[in-house]
């Protein structure tokens, strides 16, 4: 794959977003819980890891996600927010490919990664999922040791010497190696449900991904495990771009650099479509949404 970079897009806006107007409701973020860490870059699109142009998304006679266009920063945090059923998971699971896998699932418009097009015939699938790693919503960590879980995917890709180095600093990554260090021939399935979603996202940072993707990633967690998370988010920021589905605004509003809403069209025969309504730095969808419909969301009107 080569790595020709696209054309510079300061402008986040997803398709068909209307021009920014006044709120009727003065939002605000305030929810951070800390300072951003000091080695990441401030919030921009200056430097796109994906161009996302006029993306559908189809499951057999379904049309699941309907002309979703974004683009997304390197080493930033994107997050994806609205109700059940408007498509944040589909979309996500685009960017890797993975709806390659659901029968029936077909995919139209433009995946870019570094300028080249994912569902260009001649890519490899594999390779991008690679390159473009995974954490899904339910940990879901192999019935292996810790170690093994996290050399799974080195030994896969042909990778032989310095395992223990690879294997330390991938759960040094993750935030979890004083954890396990004396345990890393237990079982994974012995960690509680915080250290799992770690070690699966050591599994995922192990092969040198330059893109985390996470689908709902603490829904399954504590208050304790996803602060946890989160932190951590913002430490693998410094190195990884990442994108985020997410029920949780707050979680979207703490972590994020970028949010995009979506939310659910009922066409003329009542089948409803996920769409982009509004794409926007974090601070000003949460403080100065542009559509009323992302404010009626953030603030609880509906959803």
């Amino acid at each position: 794959m080569n790595h020709t970079n696209p054309p510079n897009d300061e402008s986040p806006r997803g398709a068909g977003t209307p021009e920014p107007t006044p709120p009727s409701v003065s939002l605000s973020v305030g929810l951070r819980r800390g300072p951003r860490h000091q080695d990441r870059p401030a919030p921009s699109l200056s430097d796109p890891v994906f161009h996302v142009s006029d993306l559908n998304v189809w499951y057999g006679t379904h049309q699941a996600v309907r002309e979703v266009t974004m683009a997304m920063g390197r080493r930033q945090i994107t997050a994806m927010i609205g109700p059940s059923g408007c498509g944040k998971s589909t979309v996500i699971r685009c960017l890797n490919r993975m709806n390659d896998l659901i029968p029936g699932a077909r995919v139209t418009g433009k995946v870019a990664y570094h300028g080249e097009n994912l569902y260009d015939p001649e890519v490899d699938p594999i390779e991008v999922r690679r390159r473009i790693g995974m954490v899904f919503q339910k940990p879901n960590p192999f019935p292996k040791s810790v170690y093994d879980n996290v050399a799974y995917g080195l030994r896969v890709n042909g990778v032989k010497g310095k395992l223990d180095d690879l294997v330390e600093e991938a759960l040094t990554g993750a935030a979890l190696w004083d954890e396990v260090r004396d345990n890393l021939k237990a079982s994974a399935l012995a960690l509680s449900g915080g250290q799992q979603q770690r070690l699966c996202i050591a599994r995922a940072i192990a092969v040198k991904p330059e893109v985390i993707l996470m689908d709902e990633p603490c829904s399954a967690l504590d208050p304790i495990a996803t602060a946890k998370i989160e932190d951590l988010m913002d430490d693998l920021a410094t190195e990884f771009t990442i994108v985020i589905v997410t029920h949780n605004m707050q979680q979207a509003a703490r972590v994020s650099d970028y949010t995009a809403f979506f939310t659910s069209d009922v066409d003329d025969s009542g089948v409803r479509h996920g769409r982009l309504v509004e794409y926007d730095t974090t601070e000003k969808i949460f403080a100065n949404p542009a559509d009323q419909r992302t404010e009626d969301y953030i603030t609880g009107r509906f959803g």
